[in-house]
């Protein structure tokens, strides 16, 4: 039996956490400034959940994926299978609860209201965009294999999409909201209708085109994995996977963890560091600080032994797609008893985060308890 990488699923675990508080305030008008995301360029904390998720898809991807000494039938269709079952998970959860619940328009019927209803539910969302990073990453990592040719390929990932926004912008800029071709190629695609509406204009931050750059996370994360893999097995003693992370590892990742944080302040000059477009530089500037936490959790587990603090977010990490599932449909489920958080949490920033930490225990104590019947629900 594999023994599961510890460092990485308290990381998945903090990060779905974060997630909790984050997306779950008292009231979305009272918030502290770094629980929320940054206007358009830029990087608050909040910002760092989205990418750290995808960095750890691909972390993970590095031990799943390590039986297949090739690109072939079977890990090909595995990869497209998980692909299409997020996608569809993540279009549920914007489907949820499945129907109109309060009309349109009074004098309609029901099947009016409810085809209106379906005509303006947005279709992308961010299972989709980890749906199809994954895919995508998948798809290179397994083509490539090579660490060297994986790097080209996130480069190539960066200067493509980066050259497409330039070539195709218009004013007044092609990284800003109104004029990238991200959004309007979006929009083409799915309708005005069927895209994000919260920036003021019809634009999708989970965007089609934004999801290739976003899949160099997922090959920065596979590049992380496959250092630690290959490590564990020059140290181990039999060819078991048994994760060990010596102190050379844990310095490598530090290391290139603060490469890719200069690289992306260094791009940032001409690049803006930007989570909505998914900036070439946002991709080195996440990642660095993805490194630089696991790298600091595998000091922490794997060097000196210190997991009991951890525990409550192994638990989280070890069904994250269970947390960001609930998460969504508890917050919808409000509608039906009637109540707002807002009512009770909703005077300052302190009881908004107050019910944002009890929001985020909620879901640890009913993932708790899958974790004592040993139920972890995956793709």
């Amino acid at each position: 039996m594999k023994k599961r990488y510890l460092s990485l699923d308290i990381l998945r675990g903090i990060t779905v956490a974060f997630m909790c508080i984050v997306n779950n305030p008292g009231s979305w008008g009272k918030i502290f400034p770094p629980l929320e995301h940054a206007g358009w360029v830029g990087c608050t904390p909040t910002d760092l959940v989205y990418p750290f998720f995808l960095f750890c898809v691909g972390c993970a991807m590095a031990f799943s994926y390590s039986k297949f000494d090739s690109f072939n039938k079977d890990s090909f269709l595995k990869l497209l299978k998980r692909s299409i079952g997020i996608f569809v998970v993540g279009l549920l959860i914007n489907l949820y609860p499945f129907y109109p619940t309060s009309p349109h328009d009074e004098a309609w019927t029901f099947g009016q209201n409810y085809l209106y209803w379906l005509q303006h539910k947005r279709i992308l969302g961010v299972l989709q965009r980890i749906a199809m990073a994954y895919f995508i990453g998948g798809t290179l990592a397994l083509w490539l294999r090579k660490p060297g040719k994986i790097i080209a390929g996130i480069i190539a990932l960066c200067v493509g999409y980066t050259a497409v926004l330039l070539a195709f912008g218009s004013e007044p800029g092609a990284f800003t909201l109104e004029g990238n071709i991200a959004g309007k190629l979006d929009i083409a695609l799915f309708g005005e209708n069927h895209v994000y509406h919260g920036y003021g204009i019809p634009f999708d931050p989970e965007g089609i085109l934004g999801s290739f750059p976003a899949a160099g996370n997922v090959l920065i994360g596979y590049l992380i994995g496959s250092l630690i893999l290959s490590s564990s097995r020059r140290y181990a003693e039999d060819s078991s996977l048994i994760m060990d992370a010596p102190v050379g590892v844990v310095s490598r990742i530090f290391v290139w963890g603060v490469v890719s944080l200069a690289f992306a302040e260094i791009l940032s000059i001409w690049i803006p560091i930007n989570k909505p477009l998914w900036s070439a530089s946002y991709i080195f500037y996440t990642c660095g600080w993805a490194m630089l936490t696991l790298g600091f959790l595998a000091f922490c587990v794997d060097v000196k032994g210190v997991e009991k603090p951890f525990f409550p977010f192994k638990v989280m990490g070890m069904n994250a797609l269970v947390a960001f599932v609930l998460s969504g449909v508890i917050a919808k489920s409000y509608q039906f008893v009637g109540w707002s958080p807002s009512r009770v949490f909703g005077a300052n920033e302190y009881l908004s985060l107050v019910y944002a930490l009890i929001f985020a225990t909620t879901i640890f104590l009913i993932l708790f308890v899958l974790y004592k019947k040993k139920i972890f629900i995956k793709l």
